[in-house]
């Protein structure tokens, strides 16, 4: 290789790094805001994730909302089980709830078993 083949490559390889670079920079400067403009024309999302647990390094509980479903889901270690659908749990109210009177009619219904007569017991 002479001297002028190894200029051409060098210079060749600084557009590349140089357009390299520039879109990098490009992306970074205005990235963000058009994907703030793509996910804004989405409308509302369906799905969030509520809450995530690391169980260890290779497994993760998620509990997503879907519509008004929570969903609960082990990730790791090349598959996931999900939690059968459960509504979300309602939440407390501040009065207790009264617990159903005894039905009186109900306990004068049941008669008990009366013990068996045998006939040894007529003879005395």
């Amino acid at each position: 290789m002479d001297l002028l083949n190894i200029l051409k490559a060098l210079f060749a390889l600084s557009i590349v790094l140089g357009m390299i670079l520039g879109l990098a920079y490009v992306l970074r400067r205005y990235a963000p805001q058009l994907m703030a403009r793509l996910q804004a024309q989405r409308g509302e999302r369906r799905l969030k994730v509520i809450e995530t647990l690391v169980l260890d390094p290779a497994r993760r509980l998620v509990l997503v909302r879907l519509d008004d479903e929570e969903r609960l889901i082990l990730l790791g270690e090349g598959r996931e089980l999900i939690e059968p659908r459960h509504k979300p749990a309602p939440k407390p109210t501040s009065k207790p709830v009264p617990k159903p009177a005894p039905d009186p009619v109900a306990k004068s219904a049941v008669k008990p078993a009366s013990p068996p007569v045998s006939q040894d017991d007529d003879l005395f």
